[in-house]
């Protein structure tokens, strides 16, 4: 079988090359032969040294998840990106795109994973030429993003110092009841199996009752794609130990099961136009279930108070959450955005699924959807998407109050353009932005069940899972309790002091009330000298693989910094 043998860079008129094997003995060996040894010369000893990580570290993901996501629009967008710059002999894109999607399959096949030298061995040509001023171009545009997505969130942590310093002195955090334990409720869960006929739509659902005198008010969990009800139990045994009744339903059409079976069905897509309106369907759908059981099931009868609700949500739970808030679906801005040359030039790899809400607008329906439940007094949504299916226009339309959780390493949904700049269109009041420094966007998510099928996360994709869910814990219990049950005994643990109290080293948390746009401009506007290396997580299987292609495609580009 052909496989690489040498990569040539060009710039202009210039050429330079580098065989594959000085680079392989160099990555497995430590050995710098002659043809290495000249180029040593021109490069710092740290960057020099820095080559061996680049061309061994594994990309931990299966085949069969590579192939998935390759073959969906998304994926093939990315490629014929990358393959501006990566080409083939004959320099023509259109087979750089089939070698790359070939060469990425058969990498990722192999017993020491999807490696950049696996990469170049399974690459069916015998050489590989890159265009540096087109790799230099992709590198500068990396390079825009990572520091404008610094200076935001550098922006948010000198906001949230400056409202820590106006919180009323002196506020004795010690005297504020701990509320990292369980609360003192024993509650009791149930599964509910509810069929929406009219959607056919099987809604399997969790339902937590706390054992207290009056009705308690509801919080609804939504999960994000690929999850399930399992993932966040962990919040919704703590909320409903505190007397909150949770209710978290499975959403069919992007759950773990459903991702599943893309896999081997080989869907053409990873999440359909209508998953967008029946995630808050569903969610409307057993809310009106419950208030049924809740006069006639001796399990709820009067024990749920089904008129003050509260929404979470995680990354695409985090959209259906502001959805049921009032958000509206922006066909105008999706309409810009997901444009073939807009899409060419953004880094926000979560306009890719975004923009499968587009085709909605065409329908045969009236595209003025209502999503939202008049129910929910509140809503917290964690590395929601937001930029583009809702835009300003959308956002803006949300009265209640609302949570959003961002964090800083989220390549899935990059903090700066779904949680940040949005957060600063939010016209009501009762506002919070809640940034985890050092979070990725998997350090909420629990330990799924087993039989769930998911795929497990590496450890450093994830971070500081304990410390992420003790936040998501205490901030959603005072949220929840101050704008959903109406006690205001909690607002104390909603301020920058507090989030400054029990920030800790390994996952630092900020926490705001307000950044205008035009604050945000002036942080991004700012000059800075300091830049930060391309830093890519390597996240869930099929709906975020697209960083694992980005990742493995910009180390090739690195690869010719050295030659």
């Amino acid at each position: 079988m052909m496989a690489v043998e040498r990569i040539y860079a060009s710039f202009s008129a210039i050429e330079m090359s580098i065989s594959v094997t000085a680079l392989e003995n160099y990555a497995k060996d430590g050995v710098i032969d002659d043809e290495l040894a000249i180029y040593q010369q021109y490069l710092p000893s740290k960057q020099f040294e820095e080559l061996q990580g680049i061309l061994l570290t594994p990309v931990k993901v299966s085949p069969a998840v590579v192939s998935q996501f390759l073959y969906t629009p998304q994926g093939e967008l990315l490629l014929r990106r990358l393959a501006t710059a990566i080409k083939t002999e004959s320099q023509r894109p259109q087979k750089a795109f089939h070698a790359l999607r070939s060469a990425l399959i058969s990498a990722a096949a192999e017993p020491g994973g999807l490696t950049l030298l696996n990469l170049l061995r399974k690459y069916p040509y015998s050489s590989i030429h890159i265009d540096l001023r087109r790799s230099f171009a992709i590198a500068g545009e990396l390079e825009k993003v990572i520091n404008e997505t610094n200076r935001a969130i550098a922006a948010v942590t000198k906001k949230s110092h400056i409202e820590a310093a106006t919180v009323p002195k002196p506020l004795d955090f010690w005297q504020l009841a701990d509320l990292r334990g369980q609360g003192q409720f024993q509650p009791q869960k149930y599964t509910l199996r509810f069929f929406d006929s009219t959607r056919n739509r099987q809604l399997l659902t969790d339902v937590y009752v706390p054992h207290v005198q009056s009705p308690a008010p509801v919080i609804v969990i939504s999960h994000g794609l690929g999850t399930d009800s399992s993932n966040f139990q962990y919040l919704a045994t703590y909320l409903a130990s505190h007397g909150l009744a949770v209710v978290v339903p499975n959403h069919p059409g992007s759950d773990a099961k459903q991702l599943q079976s893309s896999l081997h069905e080989q869907a053409s897509e990873v999440i359909e136009p209508d998953e967008f309106l029946d995630r808050p369907l569903d969610v409307k759908y057993v809310l009106n279930q419950l208030e049924k059981s809740n006069q006639y099931d001796s399990r709820f009868r009067g024990r749920l108070n089904l008129q003050q609700v509260g929404v979470f949500g995680q990354s695409l739970g985090g959209y259906t959450a502001l959805a049921l808030a009032g958000a509206k679906i922006n066909f105008e801005q999706l309409e810009q955005d997901c444009q073939p040359e807009a899409l060419q030039k953004s880094w926000n790899m979560s306009l890719l699924f975004q923009c499968r809400a587009l085709p909605l607008n065409h329908s045969q329906s009236s595209p003025e959807y209502n999503l939202q439940d008049a129910r929910v007094k509140a809503a917290i949504a964690v590395n929601p998407i937001t930029s583009s299916i809702f835009g300003e226009a959308g956002l803006s339309q949300i009265q209640t109050p609302v949570m959003i959780v961002g964090s800083s390493d989220d390549t899935v949904a990059p903090a700066l353009y779904e949680q940040i700049l949005p957060f600063s269109w939010l016209t009501n009041s009762s506002k919070y932005l809640v940034m985890l420094l050092g979070g990725t966007h998997f350090s909420t998510i629990g330990e799924g069940n087993p039989i769930s099928q998911q795929v497990p996360l590496p450890a450093d994709v994830v971070g500081d899972t304990s410390q992420a869910r003790y936040y998501m814990n205490v901030l959603s219990l005072s949220f929840c309790q101050t704008y959903v049950a109406g006690k205001s005994q909690y607002i104390p643990y909603l301020n920058a002091a507090y989030a400054k109290n029990i920030s800790s080293q390994s996952l630092g948390l900020n926490i705001i009330k307000s950044l205008s746009k035009t604050e945000l401009i002036q942080a991004l506007s700012r000059d800075s000298n300091k830049t930060q290396p391309l830093k890519l997580q390597s996240p869930n299987p099929i709906v975020n693989f697209g960083f694992w292609m980005l990742e493995v495609g910009v180390a090739l580009l690195h690869v010719t910094i050295f030659i």
